[in-house]
């Protein structure tokens, strides 16, 4: 996989939950979540139960509850279309705070809000303490397609060069005195995104070429192999496994 890359989500720690392998941790979240998604949107309190078992996880990584809210700033897009729904679905309405809102819309944006907040919080966590080269072996580990991996190691591995290019060129645009303020300038925009498509071809051409020239044949090498304990691999499934019994209850209680 090359060596190692850092990513700003990551936080360096020795916690128990930093040292467990990648693939337990992926493996556990993704059950984690799927077992969310099943939950009964009327259970409401089988969403504070799933909210509680991510605090002691995060208690356990040491990750700061600030730091974790600061994070969770990205799912603003959904939670602005959860409170809109409200407005526009059909269907029976009731009053609240004196507007007529529509119950199947409320009963929607509580499912967007829950589910997507529980979902994103579960990745921040396991992005908080995993090193990005540790997710793509743990991918690798767990048979995800090799070529997906690869796409996801380059992608990642080279949006940092092609996020400098784009600094260098709005650089270069401002010190010619360009300054972009209305839609008579959109031309000169996008012949700069067409500049940089060029140059990002350009320049997958050219390593290519370079991993060609030096061995590579359709996969990369696995530096070194993180296997997994049943021990480990029993940590890790207790998020799951506690989620799964609150799922169940709530479909009992329902």
């Amino acid at each position: 996989m090359g060596a190692g890359h850092a990513h700003r989500l990551y936080r360096p720690g020795a916690s128990p939950v930093h040292r467990l392998p990648a693939q337990c941790k992926i493996a556990a979240v993704l059950c984690f979540v799927l077992v969310v998604v099943a939950t009964p949107r009327a259970a409401v309190w089988a969403f504070g139960c799933y909210a509680l078992l991510l605090a002691a996880v995060a208690a356990a990584a040491r990750i700061p509850a600030g730091v974790l809210l600061k994070r969770l700033l990205i799912e603003v897009p959904f939670v602005l279309f959860a409170f809109f729904l409200p407005f526009v679905a059909s269907g029976p309405r009731t009053e609240v705070l004196g507007l007529q809102l529509s119950v199947s819309g409320l009963w929607g944006a509580w499912n967007i809000l829950a589910k997507g907040t529980l979902g994103v919080a579960a990745s921040v966590l396991l992005a908080s303490t995993t090193e990005l080269r540790s997710l793509l072996l743990g991918l690798q580990r767990l048979r995800l397609p090799p070529l997906l991996v690869q796409i996801a190691s380059f992608m990642i591995r080279y949006g940092d060069v092609i996020t400098d290019e784009m600094r260098r060129m709005r650089i270069a645009r401002v010190s010619r005195g360009f300054e972009a303020t209305g839609p008579r300038h959109w031309k000169v925009l996008a012949t700069s995104a067409g500049a940089l498509f060029i140059r990002s071809y350009e320049r997958g051409e050219r390593v290519h070429l370079a991993m060609v020239s030096r061995g590579y044949g359709g996969s990369m090498p696995v530096i070194d192999e993180v296997t997994a304990s049943r021990a480990q691999w029993a940590y890790a499934a207790a998020l799951p496994a506690a989620a799964l019994v609150v799922c169940l209850m709530g479909w009992t209680l329902v």
